[in-house]
């Protein structure tokens, strides 16, 4: 039986860096102590002027190829998950393909989607495997979100930071009798989506595009509802309702998920949320059942919120803390703009490699 499987991941984070000395001295009436004790991040990583999501996802890319575990001519397609391409057109994943001197016969597209992303993309790359459309998929993630962010606005600056990965899905012989590919040695999925496009205003950069073009008048920044100060070219992000949307949203995905599990007679070794603060990576665990510590990941400390790439950078330092290992069964979560959600099964091979990022 034919599957894809995870051969290996990396990362890159570009060399800026915002801490909470400097958030302090922006932000009044905040103390880089504040900070940390209410959303559990010190620093951030912040793309340079004139530093692009493809020159992260391209630098990612090189990381992985770096180790030896594909060449360049064995990738069949290029997946880019990003919501801060470099142009509107062509696709980013074009540009990769081309910086990376991958093959002309390589498919190469994009996937406009943010915190639940990782998740998505990979149930499109096991698509494209197990259909027989590819062998080997090179799945990247890259943001620069801080692009669209106002250096005073207290709702979005504290959180988020640029990043991008790297993942190599490959097709892979699973010996199994049946279909139940999750009790394989090596396997992806299943998976569980959700979208509720009703709340795509609680996190959006409302102007831009063709809904609303920017103006002068767009570009004049102001005090919104959340405490924030932006203007319409930037992002807006509705905190309490994020926040109530996840609390509703993830611990009976979760549940479903270990259901899947249980009835699979398989353990979940690792939880690998989203990284979307610490305060509410804390209140997840508990309404989802109290999920033993032990098993449950939070890196964001030093990380930022980096959206579509902030799992896969989970992952890759939950394997250095000993975590994941080979044969280990994560269960992955995102939940976010769109407002989407998903959770999947990551079944790690053992020959599953990481580029392990230097801090």
């Amino acid at each position: 039986m034919k599957v894809a499987q995870i051969r290996g991941i990396a990362a890159y984070l570009p060399e800026g860096r915002l801490d909470n000395k400097e958030l302090a001295r922006v932000f009044s009436n905040w103390t880089e102590e504040k900070i940390k004790r209410k959303i559990g991040i010190v620093e951030r990583p912040i793309a340079a002027e004139g530093e692009t999501a493809v020159d992260l996802g391209v630098a990612a890319c090189e990381r992985l190829l770096s180790v030896g575990i594909v060449e360049r001519d064995e990738i069949d397609f290029v997946v880019l998950c990003t919501q801060s391409p470099d142009y509107f057109l062509p696709t980013s994943a074009c540009l990769i393909q081309r910086r990376l001197g991958l093959k002309t016969n390589c498919g190469a597209f994009d996937i406009n989607l943010g915190c639940s992303g990782y998740v998505y993309g990979l149930g499109v790359c096991k698509g494209l495997i197990e259909s027989g459309l590819a062998r080997k998929v090179l799945f990247v993630t890259a943001e620069t979100y801080s692009k669209y962010i106002n250096e005073k606005d207290r709702a979005t600056r504290p959180l988020f930071g640029d990043g991008a990965t790297a993942t190599l899905l490959e097709v892979a012989e699973l010996d199994v009798v049946s279909s139940d590919v999750l009790s394989g040695a090596s396997a992806i999925g299943p998976f569980e989506y959700g979208t509720d496009g009703s709340g795509a205003n609680m996190l959006i950069v409302e102007a831009g595009a063709s809904r609303t073009p920017s103006t002068p008048e767009t570009s004049v920044a102001y005090a919104d509802s959340q405490a924030g100060y932006r203007s319409r070219d930037q992002l807006f992000m509705n905190g309490a309702g994020i926040f109530t949307f996840s609390i509703n949203v993830v611990p009976p995905l979760v549940r479903r998920c270990e259901k899947i599990a249980s009835d699979a007679d398989v353990t979940i070794d690792a939880y690998v949320f989203h990284q979307a603060n610490r305060f509410m990576l804390d209140r997840l665990r508990e309404e989802c059942g109290d999920l033993d510590e032990s098993k449950y990941f939070n890196n964001i400390l030093t990380r930022g919120n980096t959206v579509s790439s902030s799992i896969p950078i989970a992952v890759i330092d939950a394997v250095r803390d000993g975590m994941i290992k080979p044969r280990s069964c994560a269960l992955l979560v995102g939940f976010g703009v769109g407002l989407s959600w998903g959770a999947g099964f990551v079944r790690f091979p053992d020959n599953f490699q990481v580029v392990p990022l230097e801090d």
